[in-house]
């Protein structure tokens, strides 16, 4: 397995804005995409105290009592009303809690979504999974405020793996976005508009589904999470 690691050392004081496509939208139900193979989830029109619709709450490593996943109003939001967050956390340790949409999969791609880190003891933040066959088997991208760190990994069967990390300072009561772009074997990953590695890995080829992650007892919230093919041309890829 060929990896190629590059990492940065920043501080980040601002977020970057969002284009105007995120706000207020809501993509498509299910597995449906509109022209160009992109989906927008705003958790805006989800029943609020509910688990988003087409949504499922998933573990890596789980103890049997998982995390509860909830849309809830944020007056913060970057679209208003609402946000998708963990409300309720008593996991500790290596319990990775998920919450994966339901429906189409992709391969080559570009994922965003914005961050911010409510509350945890161990563990804050979070970030995206992609190439997700199972619960045990993803990438993930997540920021951790309490490590002052950015990093890439894959979860194969259960373990966890780093491919990458930078140093970085957020403020983790404010909004950040996360993006990643995974084209073959090359991933690019982006905080707040800046890339902070570039990195090479064939763990996982296929097509999976994409969702959230966030790590032992933290209580994250994430809005605005977009996907696109970075092939528009490509079919969409449904279960």
């Amino acid at each position: 397995m060929d990896r190629k690691i590059v990492t940065r050392t920043v501080s980040l004081v601002t977020v970057a804005i969002l284009p105007a496509l995120f706000v207020g939208s809501c993509g498509p139900r299910g597995g449906g995409f509109p022209a160009g193979g992109q989906q927008i989830w705003s958790f805006d029109k989800d029943k609020a105290g509910s688990v988003p619709q087409d949504w499922k709450v998933a573990e890596t490593a789980g103890q049997g009592n998982a995390a509860t996943w909830q849309a809830i109003a944020d007056e913060s939001a970057p679209s208003h009303p609402q946000v998708v967050a963990i409300t309720a956390n008593e996991n500790r340790g290596r319990t990775y809690n998920l919450l994966i949409a339901e429906g189409a999969k992709y391969k080559d791609l570009q994922i965003r979504v914005m961050v911010k880190a409510n509350a945890g003891e161990e563990d804050q933040g979070g970030g995206p999974i992609w190439r997700a066959k199972d619960p045990d088997n993803y990438y993930i991208a997540r920021w951790n405020p309490l490590e002052d760190n950015f990093r890439v990994y894959f979860v194969k069967d259960g373990q966890r793996k780093q491919l990458g990390s930078a140093d970085v300072k957020a403020n983790p009561r404010t909004w950040h976005e996360i993006t990643i772009s995974h084209s073959g074997t090359k991933i690019v990953a982006s905080l707040d508009g800046k890339p902070m590695m570039e990195l090479e890995d064939s763990t996982f080829t296929e097509a999976g589904k994409v969702g959230l992650w966030v790590k032992a007892d933290g209580k994250t919230a994430f809005d605005n999470l977009w996907v696109a093919r970075l092939d528009p041309r490509a079919k969409d890829q449904s279960e």
